[in-house]
């Protein structure tokens, strides 16, 4: 799949994240574990933001100027009404140029969506978005092995893919990273996070 059809999947269940009963406490406390490797406070960037606007609040609330990315165009439309202060970006990350450097980026349940075979230029234009010191926070399948796959669980099919964690923290070596954190945090799910900072 590619990520234009991600967004349209996305833009079909909207209602899951703007329900009631979703969990707005999910990836606070492990943001604030990254946040706390940052030494300056400056521009933020939110990548798949989504419309619960969680992680720009807290931005905010930390003295960051954030803004959001998302490939949905109904979640980057409600994420609109909701913060109108905030810039909201339709885009798809991997063909987005990131032409501004950021402080703190973080791309929480949503960089497993894009192609296998673009996992890694993705990564680099991200790391490459950070100024010298900015921390890099994301949520991976901490998979063994590099691989991909689909399912329906939200209803419409939705693709996955991972580099496994030793494929991602070779790559952030490779970069010159420096890895920070790294944690599987909803086991035995292998839902897992890292927390990088570029030297």
């Amino acid at each position: 799949m590619k990520p234009i059809d991600i967004g349209k999947a996305y833009d079909q269940i909207t209602h899951r994240w703007t329900s009631d009963t979703f969990n707005l406490e999910n990836g606070i406390t492990q943001h604030k574990k990254a946040l706390n490797f940052v030494k300056h406070k400056g521009k933020a960037l939110d990548i798949g933001c989504g419309c619960t606007g969680r992680f720009i609040e807290l931005l905010k609330a930390e003295g960051f100027a954030p803004e959001g990315l998302d490939v949905s165009a109904e979640m980057i439309n409600i994420a609109k009404a909701r913060q109108p202060d905030v810039r909201f970006i339709h885009a798809d990350i991997c063909q987005y140029p990131l032409d501004e450097q950021y402080m703190f980026i973080t791309a929480w349940d949503s960089i497993w969506h894009i192609p296998l075979t673009e996992q890694t230029q993705v990564l680099t234009n991200i790391v490459n978005g950070l100024c010298s010191g900015g921390v890099l926070i994301f949520s991976f399948g901490g998979t063994t092995e590099a691989g991909s796959h689909t399912n329906s669980v939200m209803g419409p099919e939705v693709y996955y893919s991972s580099l496994g964690t030793n494929g991602f923290l070779s790559l952030f070596q490779s970069l010159g990273c420096v890895v920070r954190h790294l944690e599987f945090d909803q086991y035995p799910e292998i839902h897992t996070y890292l927390i990088i900072e570029k030297p």
